[in-house]
């Protein structure tokens, strides 16, 4: 069964980001797993970090494009295209949130410098942590998606709302991850 949702708490940080843009949020339609099509699913559905499971699925490496950040104490926020290290290939969209007082010294300073996704950071500092899907959903894509992955024409895309939880079982970060078309 899916639900639509027009309202902006879902896919909290992305939706904060609009809402600075003053744009609206493309209406996203929340499904179950087993709802979501591969490749998606084998992509999203997972308790796994998306860094190892894109640089898998791309048998690349991955790196930020920053789109968008802020810093407001110890919580810092971006929206980000995550990039193929070769050929610069968009192959997610989305929003984060950082609890940066969780992160040893580091760990904040490349989180910030913006060029690596969290997971790398993460595995590269070896920080227990674990992934705890809230959601799934499907969308189609708006002017600033279609931007973001150099698309043209109308598409319905696919992503997941998730949060890492350090080892206290505090929140590390929120993350909405939405994909390019396969």
């Amino acid at each position: 069964m899916t639900v639509k949702v027009a309202s902006y708490a879902p896919v909290q940080p992305l939706a904060s980001f609009y809402a600075k843009a003053k744009a609206k949020l493309p209406l996203i339609e929340v499904i179950s797993g087993e709802e979501m099509p591969e490749p998606y699913r084998g992509l999203l559905v997972h308790t796994g970090d998306m860094t190892p499971t894109l640089e898998r699925y791309h048998k690349d490496g991955i790196h930020l494009r920053v789109l968008n950040s802020e810093v407001r104490g110890d919580s810092y926020s971006r929206n980000v295209v995550l990039l193929t290290d070769h050929g610069e290939k968009p192959i997610e969209f989305g929003a984060i949130r950082i609890d940066l007082a969780l992160f040893p010294a580091p760990g904040r300073e490349a989180i910030v410098e913006g060029r690596r996704p969290l997971g790398g950071i993460l595995r590269e500092l070896n920080l227990p942590h674990r992934s705890s899907p809230k959601a799934y959903f499907k969308l189609k894509a708006d002017a600033a998606i279609r931007r973001a992955f150099g698309l043209k024409g109308r598409h319905v895309l696919y992503g997941r709302c998730n949060t890492l939880w350090n080892s206290a079982e505090r929140p590390l970060a929120e993350i909405v991850e939405i994909l390019p078309p396969a």
